[in-house]
């Protein structure tokens, strides 16, 4: 592959250090509206091939979310290839830390898949730029607490494009996966007179919705969620979720959730659109997680962080309409704010200020 071409980034690092199995990449999409900020995702790849094209992937949609947030950072990400379980240690991390620290501020670091904030603290050790850590270290914390109320935000925003009311009220609403986000998201729903119907593959998920939300119905999968009949689809869990085999019978009219890479591929976009389901793309509604850790660049005040992800309530509002105007999906709509922003404000870099 090549990456210059096919991905149109900045600058991909490789990172080694033999003595701790530390394998990773770096991928800076974009600085045109500041430096990169994306979080770092510890996974056992196949293939150092599909650690690339991950980071890839992964730092492209950093950009644009990040741009659709209005902040003034730009997109990257990072892979450390490997098994947490097996080989995550205080020396990978640190080892880690010096090479995001090599990089002089060009890219911000977080949690993703496979690394927490405890993880984030470790790394913070080596850098100044890494975000995402603890409270007892000048964090923000859990980011998933802000990442759920922005998708809830999105979700009000679609609900009164849909039927002219920013309110679940007497909707039902379809979460598949109980994780940390999906939990708060259920309790933004159910305090917003939402029925909520759920499904989860752990058996301790289901019983925390048991025990602290009776009133949640469970479903055995998410086929049998999809299926039902429900309002809004809330993908929580994998990516992907958007497909050529489950638009077909999904029920809902509104796909609103957490989930990063929803859509398998871009033509879901069009499936979705020809059987009249608003699909309010991930990138956009849950960047409330990356406006926490964000926050914490210029000293984490929660308030202002909170302040700013209920802004994705007025951004969904205004693609949406952006989408109708220009009769193209949301998702292409998204894109072309995303951009637009990017090209104006990332050319005031060209006057010189000496």
């Amino acid at each position: 592959m090549d990456v210059f071409d096919a991905s149109g980034h900045e600058q991909v690092v490789f990172c080694q250090d033999r003595e701790t199995g530390l394998k990773a990449i770096i991928g800076i999409y974009s600085t045109a509206l500041g430096p990169a900020l994306g979080g770092t995702r510890f996974y056992p790849y196949e293939s150092e091939s599909d650690a690339l094209a991950d980071v890839l992937k992964l730092s492209r949609g950093m950009a644009y979310k990040n741009a659709l947030a209005g902040l003034d950072l730009g997109g990257g990400k990072a892979v450390i290839w490997g098994d947490p379980a097996r080989l995550k240690s205080e020396a990978l991390l640190r080892a880690y830390g010096r090479f995001v620290e090599s990089l002089n501020g060009r890219y911000y670091t977080a949690c993703d898949v496979g690394t927490y904030v405890q993880d984030m603290d470790v790394v913070a050790r080596e850098t100044r730029y890494a975000t995402g850590r603890s409270v007892e270290h000048g964090g923000a914390g859990d980011s998933s607490v802000l990442t759920a109320w922005g998708v809830f935000q999105g979700m009000r925003a679609a609900a009164e494009h849909t039927w002219g009311t920013p309110s679940l009220r007497g909707r039902t609403v379809g979460v598949a996966g109980l994780g940390k986000v999906g939990r708060y998201l259920c309790g933004h729903l159910l305090d917003d007179g939402a029925t909520v119907v759920a499904t989860d593959v752990s058996e301790a998920a289901r019983t925390w919705a048991r025990t602290t939300h009776p009133q949640i119905t469970l479903v055995p999968d998410t086929t049998a969620l999809i299926t039902s009949d429900i309002d809004v689809y809330a993908p929580c869990a994998l990516g992907g979720a958007l497909n050529d085999d489950t638009v077909p019978v999904l029920r809902a009219r509104v796909v609103t959730g957490a989930a990063n890479n929803q859509l398998a591929h871009p033509g879901v976009s069009k499936l979705l659109e020809d059987r009249g389901i608003l699909y309010t793309p991930d990138y956009l509604v849950n960047a409330g997680g990356v406006i926490q850790v964000a926050d914490e660049i210029q000293g984490f005040n929660f308030e202002r962080a909170k302040l700013r992800a209920t802004g994705i309530f007025e951004t969904t509002g205004r693609i949406l309409q952006l989408a109708g105007d220009e009769g193209v999906p949301p998702a292409i709509a998204a894109d072309r704010l995303a951009e637009r922003r990017m090209a104006e404000v990332g050319r005031l870099r060209s006057i010189y200020l000496g």
